[in-house]
């Protein structure tokens, strides 16, 4: 698998990225680190995690898995922060000690002085500002190596970028957010972001599962559409435009011999400005079935598809 510079910066991705949303709750941590072990013999390093994957029990499941397998080959990416409410509950933070102190947990319970890569969110109700200064903190003290950004609207990322610039607060070395053929559209974000030497980390590059042409007939008993706490994650592209997206995927993995999955993710691993593309099997055997191809699309298969996705 390749690695590829992050933007501009030192930070160094696979090519694949592997995501932990089901870790703790719908893939048990048995099937977890054996799939990490698949993914890093594969050459993939790059894991991305947050508190509330799988119900908050993802992070000790990396934990663990890290540990069986050396802290020293996994890039850890680490998304977002975590506040406790009133009631008890957990709900994403942007505050500068709701973020540090949630940073901090994570470190604990991954056992290791540094994520990799902090990707923060911004939140209305907390200036960029501050959230970006907490970002700098953790990346002064080494606590975080490299900081970037997630689920950030358009001008809280031009913002970002240039007070990363000017010296304002720490350099924007990433940004995640979805992009497939089902999220074409933001194809121009990747590439006014790569222009500014930034990274984009693609999340959700198989569209919860929808282009691997699972849902094509029918929803399988077992899939994330059919599961009351991630169907929402698949709703959104199971209707509208997305149906001529996953036709044009179907036809042309039937012309190149290739899986639908195979042809979807190579598209967007492939894609100019992009570092990594984040998967999230929930078993050895899907993974193991998205990591088998990594040849990439003829170059006219791949701009009819970005043509039929606009």
């Amino acid at each position: 698998m390749n690695q590829n510079q992050c933007g501009r910066s030192g930070l160094y991705l696979s090519s694949i990225g592997l995501g932990t949303l089901t870790w703790g709750r719908d893939t048990d941590s048995h099937e977890a680190v054996e799939m990490l072990s698949h993914f890093v013999d594969a050459g993939g390093t790059l894991v991305e995690c947050s508190a509330s994957h799988g119900d908050g029990m993802a992070v000790d499941v990396v934990a663990e898995a890290m540990a069986s397998l050396g802290r020293h080959r996994v890039v850890v990416a680490w998304r977002g922060g975590v506040r406790r409410t009133g009631e008890g509950a957990w709900v994403g933070a942007a505050g500068r000690g709701d973020l540090l102190r949630s940073l901090d947990d994570a470190l604990a319970r991954l056992d290791t002085d540094y994520v990799d890569l902090w990707l923060v969110e911004p939140r209305d109700e907390v200036p960029l500002a501050e959230t970006l200064e907490a970002a700098s903190v953790a990346y002064r003290s080494g606590r975080a190596r490299y900081v970037g950004l997630s689920r950030a609207s358009h001008w809280q990322l031009a913002e970002a970028v240039t007070r990363g610039e000017i010296g304002a607060s720490a350099p924007i070395s990433a940004v995640e957010f979805p992009f497939s053929l089902a999220h074409a559209q933001c194809a121009s974000t990747v590439a006014e972001l790569a222009s500014r030497g930034v990274g984009v980390i693609a999340a959700s590059a198989l569209a919860g599962g929808v282009l691997t042409g699972k849902y094509r007939h029918s929803t399988p008993a077992d899939s994330r559409a059919a599961s009351p706490h991630l169907r929402h994650m698949v709703q959104p592209y199971l209707t509208g435009s997305s149906r001529g997206v996953i036709e044009a995927a179907s036809r042309a993995a039937a012309g190149l011999d290739r899986s639908m999955g195979d042809v979807a993710l190579a598209w967007v691993r492939d894609h100019p400005g992009v570092s990594s593309a984040l998967v999230g099997p929930r078993t050895v055997r899907q993974l193991d079935t998205l990591l088998e191809h990594t040849d990439p699309l003829p170059a006219p298969i791949r701009q009819v598809l970005g043509e039929v996705a606009l």
